[in-house]
């Protein structure tokens, strides 16, 4: 079929019926299971769906025994017409909002450490100022809220673009490079200890990430070009609540951003070891999508959320001025 013959069918004759039955495909994998999410027969599902093949002359689905399974085409179409749905819902719930004042819905996605304090910071303001935007968050990995994101199913995410296949469509405000410091219980036997080499810091109990996160990635990196061994002593996890127990409750030894734990810290439960990893993760930041006008409630969300980042970041270059002239007052007496 010509690229005019195509893009006459796409105009005139794809229908949301399509779309939707497109979606339900790639999350069902059944013909019979989708015709009935999309509210449509199996033979009329059938039949849309060799519409859409014929048109694009490229087959969408391979059939299978016990359902289909999406080409490299199909997974392509499955994710447009996602992206497109959201867009559709997006345009409703904005002329909602420009009928009835600046409400509706925002949709954000934050890995964990901006989490703790960013994004609170910035859902408070928020609701300050515009308090009938409902807000909903999602925290997740980076990959994960990425894909949400591209699908239309998040507004922004605060994390990072890990591959480059994404970053074409995105755009991308750093804010964090999330450097990791060591922290124990503040009683530790290691806590008051000056001279702490990492030889023997891998013989306590640490707590790992899984394997496969970018952060097991780089301490493992980290170990192997020391030419040490792994720590033989593990947990694995990422739950913040379960790490801060372990820690709390026994000589583990956990690579955290500070901030994460920083409630902890500031009451004495937690501390950080007198030594520098030299950890420092990739830049995290505030995910948007091109070419993707935000409604208005996600485009307060996005101000505001610039507005808390700026000033935090001002706030940690004071705390480290001040530091810094407390260090010279106390080399000075």
């Amino acid at each position: 079929m010509s690229d005019t013959r195509v893009d006459r069918f796409v105009r005139s004759h794809l229908k949301t019926r399509h779309l939707v039955l497109l979606v339900e495909l790639g999350r069902n994998g059944s013909i019979l299971h989708a015709a009935q999410a999309a509210n449509l027969t199996q033979p009329a599902a059938s039949k849309l769906l060799s519409e859409l093949e014929h048109a694009l002359s490229v087959p969408l689905f391979d059939r299978l025994p016990r359902g289909v399974v999406p080409t490299c085409y199909g997974e392509v179409l499955i994710r447009r017409a996602g992206a497109a749905l959201a867009e559709m819902d997006a345009a409703h719930q904005e002329i909602m909002e420009l009928l009835s004042g600046l409400s509706g819905r925002v949709a954000i996605g934050t890995v964990m450490t901006p989490s703790i304090s960013l994004l609170p910071q910035t859902v408070r303001l928020l609701k300050l100022r515009f308090p009938r935007v409902q807000v909903s968050i999602c925290v997740d990995s980076s990959k994960t809220l990425v894909a949400r994101l591209r699908k239309g199913e998040l507004d922004m995410v605060i994390g990072r673009i890990l591959d480059s296949e994404s970053a074409n469509e995105l755009n991308f405000e750093p804010l964090s490079d999330e450097p990791h410091s060591l922290i124990v219980r503040a009683d530790h036997p290691l806590a008051k200890t000056s001279d702490l080499h990492l030889e023997k810091l891998i013989e306590e109990g640490w707590i790992m990430p899984p394997a496969g996160s970018i952060l097991r990635d780089r301490l493992t990196a980290l170990f192997l070009a020391r030419g040490l061994d792994q720590p033989g002593i593990t947990v694995e996890t990422t739950a913040l609540p379960m790490i801060t127990n372990l820690l709390i409750g026994s000589d583990m030894i956990a690579a955290l951003p500070e901030e994460l734990v920083r409630p902890y810290l500031d009451i004495g439960l937690l501390t950080v070891l007198p030594y520098d990893l030299g950890l420092r993760m990739d830049c995290y930041g505030i995910v948007t999508r091109r070419k993707y006008k935000l409604s208005p409630g996600a485009q307060a969300m996005l101000t505001i959320l610039r507005e808390v980042a700026a000033n935090l970041q001002n706030q940690l270059k004071l705390d480290g001025m001040s530091t810094f002239s407390a260090a010279v007052e106390a080399g000075q007496k």
